[in-house]
């Protein structure tokens, strides 16, 4: 585990990233990409779930909490999903956002990033490019990378686990919104931005932000991610073909 000493002058500009993956050149690769970017800064990295976690709490200790962790999913020690419930769940990282690395787009494993509060997720094979833009996305709060690859990777998540979803109690807690938050959570489920639901439902785009505000708060969401996740698993929004 390697860990950056604070910037001086100008930090507060940079965006603080961390790096988790199990394999050496793949992580110091990432960094390096990463740490080359103007407007990024890579503060740590970690080869585990449980160094990854450790460090996050730490720099967060001395105010240098990362607002991106690049956590690969498979790992040895502790699991990026576990890692990633665990960054979540920590007040002191709350604006901390995850961004999990995959091989395969259709990883169920992927599917349970999201689920415990993954912001997003991203080919391992994507383009440097790809991977900057991505973390620059998701530290603005804009969870979704690629709404139409999240929604094929859920849809056929729900589609092969129809029993599991289907027993949940999410209608329940969907009958906590109000006819046009449901409307409005199943627009942003099908990938729409808050400008674009905005003109589908005629309203403004700050009356769409307030409703997704407040679809958050009354369904203990964290981001849009988990938004799209709970839309297709309560079946708001239905997997292709079904």
């Amino acid at each position: 585990m390697s860990e950056s000493a604070p910037a001086e002058g100008g930090a507060s500009q940079e965006l603080r990233v961390v790096v988790v993956d199990d394999q050496a050149l793949v992580r110091e690769g990432f960094a390096a990409l990463l740490g080359a970017q103007n407007d990024v800064r890579v503060v740590g990295t970690a080869a585990d779930g449980a160094e990854a976690v450790a460090l996050c709490r730490r720099l967060a200790a001395a105010g240098e909490a990362p607002e991106v962790v690049l956590m690969d999913i498979r790992m040895p020690v502790r699991s990026g999903i576990e890692a990633t419930a665990e960054i979540v769940a920590s007040p002191e990282l709350a604006r901390t956002r995850v961004l999990v690395l995959t091989t395969f787009d259709l990883d169920e494993h992927v599917h349970a990033a999201l689920r415990v509060g993954a912001s997003g997720f991203l080919l391992k094979h994507a383009t440097a490019a790809d991977l900057v833009g991505a973390v620059r996305t998701v530290a603005r709060g804009e969870a979704l990378l690629d709404p139409a690859l999240t929604r094929r990777l859920i849809s056929h998540y729900v589609a092969t686990h129809r029993e599991a979803a289907d027993a949940r109690e999410l209608p329940a807690r969907l009958a906590q919104l109000t006819p046009k938050e449901v409307e409005v959570l199943s627009l942003v489920a099908r990938g729409l931005s808050n400008r674009e639901v905005a003109e589908q439902v005629y309203v403004t785009e700050q009356t769409v932000k307030s409703h997704v505000s407040r679809i958050f708060t009354k369904l203990d969401l964290r981001d849009r991610a988990q938004a799209v996740v709970f839309a297709y698993e309560c079946g708001l929004v239905r997997p292709a073909g079904s």
